[in-house]
């Protein structure tokens, strides 16, 4: 593949990537990577901040601006390790849990314009083709 063809590809996501995080972000009240974030949460219970940090790939200052928005939002709780002050950690406020909830009860109802237009299997072929891009770098 020619360098202009890989960079029409890249712009073309890009420009997909921008699309729907805006469409995201307007459908659920939540940024992507927070509502990742808190995904996550959800999923593991407590964690250390840099577990997030490792599990969603990001780094240390931004991980901490996003957890900052979500604490003042009264989405977690951030707290010291009395044993280690340099360790953070994080969950779920009883506030975040009802509207994720409250989020995918929408989205099952059909009442959220977030469907992909892709079946199963093209929404499983498109994460395979992604993450073998980003794997190989």
């Amino acid at each position: 593949m020619n360098l202009r063809k890989i960079s029409r590809l890249l712009y073309q996501i890009k420009l997909t990537n921008q699309e729907i995080n805006t469409l995201f972000e307007k459908e659920t009240g939540f940024s992507l990577t927070r509502y990742e974030m808190l995904m996550f949460l959800k999923e593991k219970g407590i964690c250390s901040q840099n577990q997030i940090q490792t599990e969603l790939k990001i780094d240390s200052a931004a991980i901490t601006r996003h957890l900052k928005i979500l604490e003042q939002k009264g989405y977690v709780i951030r707290e010291r390790n009395a044993d280690n002050n340099r360790e953070v950690f994080v969950q779920l406020s009883d506030k975040a849990i009802q509207d994720l909830d409250a989020c995918g009860k929408e989205y099952e109802q059909g009442k959220s314009s977030l469907s992909l237009s892709l079946s199963d299997e093209e929404a499983e072929q498109l994460s395979d083709l992604l993450n073998k891009l980003y794997l190989k770098r």
